[in-house]
């Protein structure tokens, strides 16, 4: 009963620590956008070679529940309503992989690119939609990774074109077979970057929007 009572206990701790992470939100400020982040410790800007790099230092896996990842820096597009939405970054991956996120809605609604140096299983290196519970992947998983090598700089371009609901991913120009896909229930949201569970860097991060008639910019 005692080794029972002593799982509860760790469990409900666990479940407490949880909720604080997912509730709470910190700001950061670097390439002329506040970005919302569950703590901005984890975060460090710092100037690299006369350019601005944001650095994710820590690593936060996902919580308890749905597995999807949680440990992005969040901005509004500069349009409410956009057609179409490109990022374009210089990343650089400390670990296997990084992430950008579009189309977001809230925490449980969101698609991101997952960009690795790993094809070896499937919830690496793609495109992948969360709606309610876990991430799934809805794009193909043929070819070479995002990336050959960790540790160095790539150029990547993420486009969502919100009429189409189509989204491609490139890097250094190349287009990757596996980071292309179609999402028909989430349309133009919140843009990111980050990892699932790893560390990475960020420079020259430049969002650009085309705003639907009428719709005038996100405030």
């Amino acid at each position: 009963m005692c080794a029972s009572y002593n799982v509860r206990v760790r469990l409900l701790a666990l479940l407490v620590l949880a909720a604080g992470v997912a509730s709470a939100a910190d700001t950061i400020e670097a390439f002329g956008r506040k970005w919302t982040v569950p703590a901005a410790s984890d975060w460090n800007v710092a100037q690299e070679d006369g350019a601005e790099v944001l650095r994710l230092a820590k690593a936060r896996g996902p919580l308890p529940g749905p597995r999807r990842p949680i440990q992005f820096a969040l901005a509004p597009p500069d349009a409410l309503n956009y057609t179409r939405m490109t990022l374009e970054a210089d990343v650089k991956p400390l670990g296997r992989s990084v992430l950008i996120v579009f189309a977001y809605r809230d925490e449980a609604h969101f698609d991101y690119v997952h960009l690795s140096t790993d094809v070896s299983i499937p919830v690496h290196n793609g495109v992948f939609h969360v709606y309610g519970g876990e991430r799934v992947r809805i794009s193909a998983e043929e070819g070479a990774p995002a990336f050959p090598q960790s540790g160095r700089w790539y150029h990547v371009t993420v486009a969502h074109d919100a009429v189409t609901r189509t989204v491609t991913a490139t890097v250094d120009g190349r287009p990757v077979p596996a980071l292309r896909a179609v999402d028909l229930s989430l349309g133009p949201g919140k843009i990111g970057f980050g990892s699932f569970d790893e560390t990475g860097a960020f420079k020259n991060v430049r969002v650009t929007t085309t705003a639907a008639a009428g719709i005038g910019p996100l405030r």
